[in-house]
């Protein structure tokens, strides 16, 4: 968990790249590439991890996608599935 005033390193796209291919070439470990670049080794490994998940090194997004350019038709389609949901919720507990 971080601590109270701690600073996070944030790496471009160009850094993680340069750090996964080092590693990846064998040039060097987790360790050597901690104390090169003054982070942790499990920073390394994690960025190692991801990248070879992904197959790319660009930092994944966290969390939900945000949804972007919504109309307004889309906004009234879930609302009008919402409400038939709703519905048959209601019915549902009825029967029972």
């Amino acid at each position: 968990m971080a601590s109270k005033g701690q600073k996070f390193i944030k790496f471009t796209d160009e850094e993680r790249t340069e750090i996964v291919g080092k590693y990846i070439s064998g040039k060097c470990g987790y360790k050597s590439l901690a104390r090169e670049y003054d982070i942790s080794w499990k920073t390394v490994e994690s960025m190692v991890r991801k990248y070879r998940k992904t197959g790319t090194t660009i930092s994944a997004q966290k969390g939900r996608p945000k949804e972007k350019d919504l109309t307004k038709e889309d906004y009234k389609e879930r609302y009008e599935i919402l409400k038939k949901y709703q519905a048959f919720l209601k019915a549902q507990r009825e029967r029972k």
